[in-house]
């Protein structure tokens, strides 16, 4: 039978290999019999995979990174990613974007020839990112990874929440994918996205939370009515890069069992029509709706980590077997103490409350410029 999707002896790049979609990405190649360059900051044992370590927030540990991988790369999967829960605004764009663009832009476009093949792994919550380009047009525009720190020191401040960084780094890839397809396609390389729905990953804490809770989690995976697996999403990505896929370029698939469809077809509200990347989140006002928000993970956090220290200093002392301490009643305190499911910016922007003067004024300065861009009236911001 003909090797449809003839990935063997190919030189494929997988970033966030370590887990989640990632991990699945590599799997699946390997067994297809790719040569697998898995790049990660956590460490990865895995037969006839070769495991470099990374920090994509350091633009030197990139460079570092690609000279370990050879000359000629046919394969990349971006699939890396954060999700601005526990990072801040910074970090999480220069993960999910500058990383993406910097490597593309220096290794990828010098490294790949006519049949390469580009997948980046973005988000459905990245959606709509045609309407709302000019939220993000100054990292599309930015030529180093210099000039995109740049603009992102122009977009926020470094400790804002980074949960608001998530969708735009997403509609910026979005963007800037469609952009690569053009340019590429020209000498035979092919750039196309995959869009993920609500998955099973490592980071499924953070995005419950971000949510609004699991059922709100679960209310994104269309008529499935669960998350997908890892694999699930591997599956569609590892098509994309194969020769099955080889007249696709410019394509961002949506990946959600008809979620998209609910949406387009007025079954469902569409919660992601909305601006992501207005400064005037940096205000304290919408900073602290947001913490509040964030509020369950910090104590779910802290209470694994307390139980796990009392755990350990109980095993420590013990010097004969004695029953194990019930801690069930201090979860349930803690489940009980924590705060009532946060209203979305949307609601909160509706209410009587709002920023103090002398917000508004320290802030004047940094949304003049958005402003005088956007033509377009303030619509509502929505947490996704």
């Amino acid at each position: 039978m003909k090797d449809y999707l003839n990935y063997t002896g190919k030189i494929c790049v997988v970033t966030g290999a370590a887990s989640g979609i990632g991990k699945a990405t590599i799997d699946i190649l390997n067994e297809l019999n790719a040569e697998v360059y898995a790049l990660d900051r956590n460490p990865i044992d895995q037969e006839n995979v070769k495991y470099i370590s990374v920090d994509l927030n350091d633009k030197n540990s990139i460079d570092d990174a690609f000279k370990l991988i050879p000359d000629h790369i046919d394969c990349f999967f971006g699939v890396a990613g954060l999700s601005g829960a526990i990072t801040n605004y910074y970090t999480t764009f220069t993960v999910n974007f500058i990383a993406n663009k910097y490597i593309t832009e220096e290794y990828l476009k010098p490294r790949m020839s006519q049949g390469g093949a580009i997948a980046y792994v973005t988000s459905s919550g990245g959606r709509h990112w045609e309407k709302y380009s000019h939220e993000f047009a100054p990292f599309i525009k930015a030529k180093t990874w210099e000039e995109m720190i740049t603009a992102l020191h122009n977009q926020a401040n470094e400790d804002t929440i980074g949960m608001m960084s998530y969708p735009l780094s997403k509609r910026a890839m979005n963007f800037y994918m469609a952009e690569k397809a053009a340019e590429l396609g020209d000498i035979g390389i092919r750039v196309n996205a995959l869009l993920p729905g609500s998955t099973d990953t490592g980071m499924i804490d953070e995005f419950e939370v971000e949510a609004g809770g699991n059922d709100a989690l679960i209310a994104e995976t269309g008529v499935a009515h669960r998350l997908a697996t890892p694999e699930e999403m591997a599956l569609p990505l590892i098509f994309l890069n194969s020769d099955m896929a080889g007249f696709i370029s410019g394509h961002p698939l949506i990946v959600d069992y008809a979620n998209e469809a609910l949406i387009n077809i007025k079954l469902k509200k569409d919660r992601l029509n909305t601006r992501v990347g207005s400064k005037l989140l940096n205000l304290n006002f919408f900073q602290n709706i947001l913490k509040k928000q964030l509020e369950p993970l910090d104590q779910k956090t802290t209470s694994t980590s307390s139980s796990e220290t009392s755990k350990d200093s109980t095993k420590e002392e013990q010097t004969k077997e004695q029953p194990k301490e019930d801690t069930s009643s201090e979860e349930k305190q803690a489940q009980e103490e924590a705060p009532a499911k946060e209203e979305p910016i949307a609601q909160a922007e509706e209410s009587k409350e709002e920023p103090s003067q002398a917000e508004t004024t320290k802030e004047e300065d940094t949304t003049k410029d958005s402003s005088n861009s956007e033509t377009e009236s303030e619509e509502d911001v929505e947490i996704l």
